[in-house]
């Protein structure tokens, strides 16, 4: 296996120093202070959840005013700061090729399957895993967990992994068991993954806002949220609460969009999926549809379909990419992750 890391390989430990000469994808805010903007109201947009210039100019006035202490003309002042300091207006296509070779691919363990992604999950888009229970989705979380602190030349990210757990399916015992079957100290690799219990649609979004507190200071390559739709399909019911859902929902993914490309971060979102009853009255397969509705079907740059094959195998489908074409990849679940099926 190509992937293989050599024995005692130290690739687990993000290094500081290595980090320090990267060039990082973003402007600091605190840059903001040599324009004029004082410590304090650099210190109220960083307890809100702004650390980069990016993170600003993002913003929308009527978010920035929200925040306490900050006048009209402060949020002004501070918008027009920060453009100064990005390049949030047009480029050539160019240009934006160049832009993305900074982009990393983090591969899954199973060769078939980073071929039906392009070579691996992205970063600084989003990449949706949607099925019935028992088909894969946490699995292939897991396994990209350990994989993306590994260096670029063993398809990794070198960085570390933010893991929001609405369900309660993570397991260290699964990390460790991966991280051994590559031959890499097991206590580093759970070290650089940081992990939170999610437990409702608000608490998700105040972890949002600290991860991007995180990813300022140190190097992550990717960020789990597995899965999406649980703290949602919980907090708000019927159809007459369906409408304040997608909004939330919006915003959540509008702040999980944010974190990919200013950190330069892998996303992945599991999804849960739904039985249509009406179409069961007619002859046609009635595959279960992933829920979230067409606010969560827009988010998602790649929406994969998993399904559960014979034994430990597993069956992935590309349903939606802006570049690729469909395809299905066969894998299984073994003790490094996931691996290409066996035939």
């Amino acid at each position: 296996d190509a992937a293989q890391l050599p024995a005692g390989a130290d690739a687990n430990r993000v290094s500081t120093e290595a980090l320090a000469e990267e060039t990082l994808p973003y402007q600091e805010i605190d840059r903001l202070q040599e324009l004029g903007i004082n410590a304090a109201d650099l210190k109220k947009l960083k307890e809100a959840g702004y650390h980069t210039s990016e993170a600003i100019v993002q913003a929308t006035r009527k978010e920035l005013l929200q925040i306490k202490g900050l006048s009209d003309l402060k949020v002004d002042k501070v918008i027009e700061c920060a453009r100064q300091l990005t390049s949030a207006g047009f480029m050539k296509g160019t240009e934006l090729v160049k832009k993305m070779e900074s982009r990393v691919r983090l591969t899954t363990g199973s060769p078939k399957l980073d071929g039906l992604l392009g070579g691996g999950v992205e970063s600084q888009t989003i990449t949706e895993l949607y099925g019935e229970f028992r088909c894969g989705k946490s699995q292939i979380c897991h396994s990209l967990a350990v994989r993306a602190q590994f260096p670029a030349n063993h398809g990794g990210g070198n960085g570390k992994t933010c893991y929001i757990d609405t369900e309660g399916s993570f397991r260290p015992e699964r990390i460790t068991q991966i991280a051994e079957a590559y031959g890499v100290n097991a206590a580093a690799v759970l070290d650089n993954i940081m992990y939170a219990r999610c437990h409702n649609a608000d608490h998700l979004l105040n972890l949002l806002v600290g991860a991007a507190s995180k990813m300022v200071e140190e190097k992550f390559s990717l960020l789990v949220v597995d899965s999406i739709m649980a703290p949602f399909r919980t907090d708000y019911s019927g159809r007459g609460e369906l409408s304040e859902r997608q909004q939330h929902l919006g915003k959540a993914l509008r702040r999980i969009q944010k974190l990919a490309e200013e950190y330069n971060v892998a996303v992945v979102l599991t999804n849960q999926v739904m039985a249509d009853p009406a179409a069961g009255m007619t002859f046609a397969p009635n595959p279960p549809k992933p829920v979230g509705g067409h606010v969560l079907a827009h988010a998602s740059m790649t929406r994969v379909q998993l399904r559960k094959g014979r034994a430990e195998q597993r069956v992935a489908k590309l349903m939606d990419s802006p570049w690729l074409p469909e395809g299905d990849a066969t894998f299984e679940i073994c003790a490094q992750g996931i691996a290409d099926a066996k035939e």
